[in-house]
């Protein structure tokens, strides 16, 4: 508000300033010019015969000027009902004929002073007062200056209102931010007009939708992993009092066989949750920002997954149909994922049977890599949920996992702008997909 006040006055002044100096200086100039021509035509007019002497026929009509005519000897002839002309030096160098004209303003009478050579050694010699071009200067400057400043008042309200109207906006955003930032309160902010504040109040939902989605899913990953975490900690909990009470004096003493049972099965809820934590740790990585990519041979990362899965396969067997496919992103997040899925088909797979592994374009830029197994297959009613965090079918729940494996892969894909899908393979088990873009190596 303050910068448009001063914006506009400045303008104001400036635009005042130079009519106030065009009309001064065209003022002065038609004065200069018409008393310029009232001297040359009295120094042009006849002369008029009195009982006297001879003079010229403008003292006739010489009412609104001061008129005269100066000799060499410094004598002054004017009408007799008139005032003489101011006149000095330079008057009298033109009657003596050292100048040709004289034009000056008598600072002590305010006139503006005229002398042409009106021969014979003498100089006519015109004086017109400056106070009604002064006066109407004057008026003008105050028409200016009242105009002006009531310009720059009428700027300054104007400018308040629009800065008050623009800020309004700014005002409910900042409210809204600081009611974010006070609270968490994450719900998206009113968004009215479509200027660059609503644009801006757009990009901020956008963001509170981000950071929402984000905090959803911390929550749900905390809940799931202290559900998951809670039932091997209960096991190993009641493991590990049962053999501290069996080993207090007094107390009856466990088996060989039961001593066994129960180690084995402390080390197997161990292995549970070193698993589950891994697994943890992997999914809030994937959920870091992403590093710097880099060009990833696919064929490779399925090479050193199928190399990593077999020495813990046992005799289930791996059969691999790869074509050359290159993309862009992270070979270690994608080697875990395709190892997922082999751990996944063996975990299935009975004795003696065999993984088939695929990878081959579909001619879309686009190219899938298929794991199928000979297992049971996954039921209709779970293929909606198969790559849920810490989602386990029936036929799952009896077996080693934390249930978030394929999660991962899942998050892996997506992260390099695929998808994953699960089906039915031809030979009765699961089948489980992902599609990555890309180019043929």
């Amino acid at each position: 508000m303050l910068l448009a006040a001063i914006s506009v006055g400045v303008t104001v002044a400036l635009v005042s300033l130079g009519a106030y100096l065009t009309v001064y200086n065209n003022l002065y100039q038609q004065f200069d010019d018409s008393l310029t021509e009232r001297a040359m035509a009295a120094v042009e007019s006849p002369t008029v015969q009195s009982r006297v002497q001879s003079i010229p026929g403008a003292f006739l009509v010489s009412s609104d000027i001061q008129i005269g005519l100066l000799t060499a000897t410094s004598d002054m002839i004017h009408p007799r009902a008139g005032t003489p002309p101011p006149w000095g030096p330079p008057e009298l160098a033109v009657a003596r004929g050292t100048t040709d004209s004289s034009l000056r303003t008598d600072q002590a009478t305010d006139m503006r002073v005229i002398a042409l050579p009106a021969g014979n050694g003498v100089a006519m010699v015109l004086a017109q007062s400056l106070e009604p071009t002064k006066r109407t200067l004057s008026d003008l400057a105050l028409v200016l200056f009242l105009f002006g400043g009531a310009g720059i008042v009428v700027a300054a309200v104007a400018g308040t209102a629009v800065a008050r109207a623009g800020l309004r906006p700014v005002e409910r955003l900042t409210s809204a931010t600081e009611r974010v930032a006070r609270t968490m309160d994450l719900r998206p902010i009113p968004v009215s007009g479509d200027d660059e504040l609503a644009r801006l109040t757009h990009s901020f939902n956008t963001m509170l939708d981000a950071v929402f989605e984000s905090q959803e899913r911390q929550r749900r990953l905390v809940a799931d992993a202290g559900h998951e975490l809670r039932t091997p900690l209960t096991s190993l909990r009641t493991n590990l009092e049962l053999l501290l009470a069996a080993s207090k004096p007094g107390s009856p003493s466990l088996s060989e066989r039961d001593r066994t049972e129960v180690e084995a099965d402390i080390r197997f809820q161990l292995d549970e949750l070193t698993q589950l934590i891994g697994d943890l740790v992997e999914l809030a990585r994937g959920e870091a920002p992403r590093e710097e990519a880099e060009r990833v041979d696919l064929v490779e990362v399925i090479e050193r997954a199928l190399d990593r899965a077999r020495p813990r396969a046992g005799e289930v067997e791996f059969e691999a149909d790869l074509r050359p496919w290159v993309l862009t992103g992270d070979p270690n997040t994608l080697e875990r994922a395709v190892l997922n899925l082999l751990d996944n088909a063996v975990k299935f797979s009975p004795a003696g049977s065999v993984v088939r592994v695929v990878l081959r374009p579909l001619g879309d830029g686009t190219a899938v890599v298929e794991v199928a197994d000979a297992g049971p297959g996954i039921a209709e009613e779970d293929l909606p949920k198969i790559f849920d965090r810490f989602y386990r079918s029936s036929e799952a729940r009896t077996l080693p996992g934390s249930g978030l494996g394929l999660a991962i892969v899942k998050q892996a894909v997506e992260r390099h702008g695929g998808a994953v899908y699960a089906g039915r393979a031809a030979e009765g088990g699961a089948l489980l997909t992902i599609r990555l873009p890309g180019v043929p190596g």
